[in-house]
């Protein structure tokens, strides 16, 4: 566990570095919608989709230069997600990663139009050659982020979330809302590092099914979480969505049973990893990390 906890301390750092270097420098009439920009993407994370982007494109020897800016992209994507789902009009969060959230800090407004920046910005980042020589490739990595993010992805995902009681007990919608909302993200990740790295066929979809198991596995920890995790750890709110009256994978099925449900989708995505043998190494020990995070 030391070695995964080191490389994603590591892969943090770089991704906050360059970050901090790609996104534009807080000044002129701009300088308080750029502020809040740089607060709301550089403010930490644990940023576990770069990481796995990262570590999946490593194992066909991907251009490094190429893999980090798709994830500085796909970490801006993360970061807007996170601004529009602290709002009051979604989940109404005072707190994220310890700190007051985009709009508490600066007003609702503003975080409304930072979210709008950075996710703009982030297919800026893709569509520039320094990302890849090749355009055909960059509008692959444009096309797949769209569709992760957009009506397909993740927005469609945060919508079934704020149906709330609609969806009821039905766990193949309740699946199905968090693969939109969480597993569509990570998907694009894992995939997007393939993508770079030309990976076969066989290998690909290796990746897509493990990238499928490990999105879910986080959202039965995230869910885990919410019911059992402490604040001053998680460093945000817990027990909102029973309070709300949102359903998640603990509502419908109990605490025990959402464990054990997450422990088969860990175990399965790191059999899906066995073509690879000992490249894979850190993708299948941030499967062990998933499961035992505490924030």
């Amino acid at each position: 566990m030391a070695e995964i906890e080191q490389r994603l301390v590591e892969t943090a750092d770089r991704i906050t570095v360059a970050l901090d270097r790609l996104l534009p420098r807080a000044q002129g009439p701009e300088t308080r919608l750029l502020s809040a920009m740089r607060y709301a993407a550089l403010g930490g994370g644990k940023r576990l989709r770069p990481f796995l982007l990262l570590e999946a494109g490593r194992i066909f020897d991907a251009d490094e230069q190429a893999l980090l800016r798709v994830a500085a992209a796909v970490e801006c994507v993360h970061s807007f997600s996170l601004v529009h789902d602290d709002l009051p009009c979604m989940d109404d969060d005072d707190t994220r990663r310890g700190a007051p959230t985009v709009h508490v800090e600066f007003d609702e407004a503003t975080a409304l139009l930072a979210g709008d920046a950075l996710l703009t910005f982030a297919f800026e980042l893709l569509a520039e050659p320094a990302t890849h020589p090749d355009p055909q490739m960059r509008c692959k990595l444009i096309t797949g982020l769209a569709k992760a993010t957009g009506p397909q992805g993740m927005i469609a995902g945060q919508a079934l979330d704020m149906a709330g009681k609609d969806v009821g007990n039905d766990l193949i919608a309740i699946t199905r809302m968090n693969r939109l909302k969480t597993g569509a993200l990570i998907n694009f990740s894992v995939e997007a590092g393939a993508l770079i790295g030309c990976a076969p066929d066989d290998a690909r979809h290796a990746l897509q099914r493990y990238g499928h198991d490990v999105g879910l596995a986080f959202q039965l920890a995230d869910d885990l979480l919410d019911l059992q995790g402490r604040p001053d750890v998680t460093g945000k709110a817990v027990q909102k969505d029973a309070a709300a009256g949102k359903v998640n994978f603990v509502t419908v099925l109990g605490a025990a049973p959402a464990r054990e449900r997450m422990q088969l989708l860990a175990a399965q995505a790191k059999g899906h990893l066995a073509i690879f043998g000992p490249r894979a190494k850190l993708l299948a020990a941030i499967v062990d990390f998933v499961m035992d995070r505490q924030h």
